[in-house]
C-alpha cells in the first residue's frame, strides 16, 4: 500500500501563488505517475498535472503556463507550483499515484492511490 499526504493548500487572491506538496510513503518503489487532480463543488474530479517516473510532465490545458509539477524520486515527493491563480482554480486538490505509467494519465480511474485532499480557494 501507498499513503499520500498533501500539504500547502490555502486561500489567496486572484493572481496569487500557492505551492502544494505531496509525500508518498509505504510501498513507493518506482511509482509510474505522481500528480494532481482537483474537484470543485458540484463538479467531477478533473486532471490537473502529473509527472512520470522519467520526469516527463503532463498538464491539463487549464494548467499549462501557470502550473509546474515536479517530483523528487529520492524523497517520494511531488510539488505543484501554481501561479496566476484564478477563482476557477478553487477546488479541493488531490494527490494521486499510479504504480505504472498509463497513457490515460488524465483519467482519475487509472490511479491506484489518493491523498485526503487539500483546499485551494482563490478569491476575486
Amino acid at each position: 500500500q501507498v499513503q499520500l499526504v498533501e500539504s500547502g493548500g490555502g486561500a489567496v487572491q486572484t493572481g496569487g501563488s500557492l505551492r502544494l506538496s505531496c509525500t508518498a510513503s509505504g510501498r513507493t518503489l518506482s511509482l509510474g505517475l505522481l500528480g494532481w487532480f482537483r474537484e470543485a463543488p458540484g463538479k467531477e474530479r478533473e486532471f490537473v498535472a502529473v509527472t512520470a517516473w522519467s520526469g516527463s510532465s503532463y498538464y491539463a490545458d487549464s494548467a499549462k503556463g501557470r502550473f509546474t509539477n515536479s517530483r523528487d524520486n529520492t524523497k517520494n515527493t511531488v510539488t505543484l507550483q501554481m501561479i496566476a491563480l484564478k477563482p476557477e482554480d478553487t477546488a479541493v486538490y488531490y494527490c494521486a499515484a499510479s504504480r505504472r505509467f498509463k497513457s490515460d494519465y488524465d483519467v482519475a480511474g487509472e490511479y491506484d492511490y489518493w491523498g485526503q485532499g487539500t483546499q485551494v480557494t482563490v478569491s476575486s
